[in-house]
């Protein structure tokens, strides 16, 4: 296999999918890394994969994030030129029960993957943060100038860990790493444990939404699709360290090492209450609503400035509100035969 071809860790995941599907469509060559775990049912997992399976140019590799070895073994067989690193273990609300989960294949499962890139020359590592990790602040919309130091969820700090241990192997050993902090993505393909789904579900089979912080909600919604255009963009546009004066404040987004943090988000929060009022129109039903106090871990708003990305990328998501949850709702109601 030439050594253009890039790895894509979570490639049976939501955002996985998406991205390994665009590389595929462009006629790339692609392996495709997941454990295909049971955090939500792999059915959903599994079927994403048989897509993937139908084009030639896809290799697939069964593989646990915490299997040393064999994370070993894959990077020194292919020697990936790009690395975009999307599998790990999500969700805030199940990081409350779950915490070694995270610990696992957050924090050792990356330093694996930074290891892989160290010893193979990788030209570009590309991973997964989040919003979360803006945690308490209280700024909006939330910018990657701003100091996160403040995690208010044990996911949230694993992503922040993330980003930190990525700026160490950039600046010990030149690796050029981005940090991708994703907002609420939604779409086809979507996890069933995030709001989009749980709510179109609850709405068609009868049962209570629960709405937290009384549904005074604000989440900036990012549609699949806008996700991974940004994610191709940037694959071919590895960071390049920053001139710094000694005396000026470091800049929390760049360095001097070859490392850089984006925000991958709509710019444009919507209230829970109207994404549910568009999941009841285009569902045909209506919701009921049971409105519930805040949840340990969450925060009542989330807004990404994206003028580094627009910037940088020429890039701005485009995809309204409506017409994402108008594509949703289609596939999911041709995925679950509704």
């Amino acid at each position: 296999m030439s050594n253009d071809t890039p790895l894509v860790t979570g490639a049976a995941g939501f955002i996985g999918f998406h991205v390994t599907q665009r590389l595929l469509a462009a006629g790339r060559k692609v392996v495709g890394l997941d454990i295909v775990n049971d955090y939500y049912d792999p059915r959903l997992k599994e079927a994403r994969l048989e897509i993937l399976k139908r084009d030639p140019n896809f290799t697939f590799v069964k593989l646990d994030l915490t299997d040393r070895a064999g994370i070993k073994s894959l990077f020194a067989q292919y020697r990936f030129p790009v690395v975009v690193h999307l599998a790990a273990q999500a969700g805030v609300r199940y990081s409350l029960e779950h915490p070694h989960a995270y610990v696992d294949a957050n924090l050792e499962g990356f330093i694996n993957i930074l290891e892989g890139c160290r010893h193979n020359r990788c030209g570009h590592l590309l991973f997964a943060s989040s919003s979360s990790v803006y945690g308490s602040n209280t700024k909006l919309p939330f910018s990657v100038h701003d100091n996160v130091d403040h995690p208010i969820s044990l996911y949230a700090a694993s992503k922040k860990a993330n980003e930190l241990m990525a700026h160490s192997y950039s600046h010990l050993y030149g690796i050029p790493a981005t940090g991708l902090r994703f907002f609420t993505v939604y779409g086809p393909w979507g996890r069933p444990d995030m709001a989009m789904f749980i709510f179109a579900k609850a709405i068609l089979s009868g049962t209570p939404i629960k709405l937290f912080n009384n549904g005074d909600m604000r989440r900036d919604f990012t549609f699949v699709d806008d996700i991974a255009e940004a994610i191709i963009r940037l694959m071919g546009r590895p960071p390049q360290p920053k001139s710094i004066p000694a005396t000026a404040a470091p800049d929390p987004s760049s360095s001097r090492a070859p490392w850089k943090i984006y925000n991958i988000g709509n710019n444009n929060p919507e209230e829970l209450l109207r994404v549910v009022s568009l999941l009841e129109k285009g569902l045909g039903r209506t919701a009921i609503k049971e409105l519930l106090p805040m949840q340990p871990g969450d925060v009542p708003a989330t807004y990404a400035d994206i003028e580094d990305l627009a910037q940088d990328i020429g890039f701005r998501p485009s995809t309204s509100i409506e017409d994402g949850i108008a594509r949703f709702i289609k596939w999911y109601r041709k995925y679950h035969k509704v």
